[in-house]
């Protein structure tokens, strides 16, 4: 899946102090950038020494070919630490202190952690937060995106916050003790209303090898088996590692054992269905609308289903899903319209992969 930026406002600014020579990037010590994404800017100047972390697969995979080195932060040895720790901060706010915490953590004696956000999505706060963290901060705002940075770091200011912080984005039980999820997950402290209607129309009679394409935290998966005793097996295809890692929690006490991919549906799947069910994202990963990126799940969906394979899909009621969905198959109908939302099925693929 292409990223879909013809720049990258908050990576660009992110290294404006490194291009202005208000920072230097450091010649020893090693740098971690934290939510890592390739780019112009990242490529501009030799980064030696540099490790690069990010949780979402589109921009894992765009790093690895790009040719930085990447690594899960859950691998990476804790007592390390880093000379420069870079980060894009994510817009769940709890998520991202936690993230500030950890990029503090991961600093070496003298070493700066350099943040980057845009104005309309929680800039000043973020400086705000980091600065309660780690003491004084400096900043440089372009592109309307601000970028904030430390004064060379002895550990954090606030030791207690830090600690308090660390595990604000920590697994925790949601509804009733069902699930666990944790924030910066999609809807991931509540059944999402869209994925719920789903679940409530999908028919007993849903059978043999079935998917979930962006299953999330596992919620229309579980749902899927409570509800289709003819389901011979799962797989929950998530590009978001750490919702990827709720729902093998999730699922763990499920009636079959599923199959769990951290994997792009956008670029294709490896095997062949009898039954897929969807609730796609329509969102890239710094927030803007792209309904393309449901479509191309519609196609992919069409390319991997057996024949007589049935497709149930979920989406908001204003996105133009029904030309894909025609284009793609030659059986399409609708189950339900409620609360803004749709329910589709769809039969006779009319692709291949």
């Amino acid at each position: 899946m292409r990223l879909h930026r013809s720049s990258d406002d908050t990576l660009a600014t992110l290294f404006q102090p490194l291009a202005d020579g208000l920072l230097d990037w450091p010649a020893e010590g090693g740098a971690l950038f934290l939510r890592a994404r390739d780019g112009a800017e990242l490529r501009q100047a030799p980064r030696p020494g540099l490790i690069c972390e990010q949780e979402f697969k589109p921009a894992a995979d765009a790093l690895a070919q790009a040719g930085w080195h990447t690594v899960d932060l859950a691998s990476l040895d804790p007592a390390r630490r880093f000379a420069l720790v870079l980060l894009l901060p994510p817009r769940q706010r709890q998520e991202a202190r936690a993230l500030f915490a950890q990029a503090v953590a991961r600093c070496a004696p003298g070493g700066r952690v350099l943040a980057s956000m845009r104005n309309d999505e929680g800039a000043r706060s973020g400086e705000d937060d980091l600065a309660r963290l780690a003491g004084g901060v400096s900043n440089l705002s372009r592109r309307k995106c601000r970028v904030f940075w430390t004064e060379p770091l002895q550990g954090p200011a606030d030791a207690a916050l830090a600690g308090e912080w660390a595990d604000l984005d920590a697994p925790r039980p949601i509804l009733g003790g069902r699930f666990t999820s944790r924030p910066g997950v999609f809807a991931w402290d509540r059944a999402d209303p869209a994925s719920a209607l789903l679940a409530a129309h999908l028919p007993s009679d849903l059978s043999g090898r079935a998917a979930d394409l962006g299953a999330g935290y596992g919620y229309l998966s579980a749902e899927l088996l409570a509800r289709c005793p003819q389901v011979t097996a799962l797989d929950l295809y998530e590009a978001q590692s750490r919702a990827l890692a709720m729902a093998r929690i999730n699922l763990r006490s499920a009636r079959l054992p599923p199959e769990f991919f951290w994997h792009d549906v956008t670029a294709g799947l490896p095997r062949r269905y009898d039954s897929i069910v969807s609730n796609p994202p329509f969102h890239a990963q710094g927030g803007e609308d792209r309904p393309d990126i449901g479509r191309r799940f519609i196609a992919v969906a069409a390319q991997s289903l057996n024949p007589g394979g049935r497709f149930w899909m979920v989406a908001n009621r204003h996105l133009p899903y029904e030309q894909a969905l025609d284009e793609c198959f030659g059986e399409v109908r609708s189950v339900a319209q409620d609360g803004g939302f749709k329910v589709v099925e769809a039969r006779k693929p009319r692709l291949r992969a």
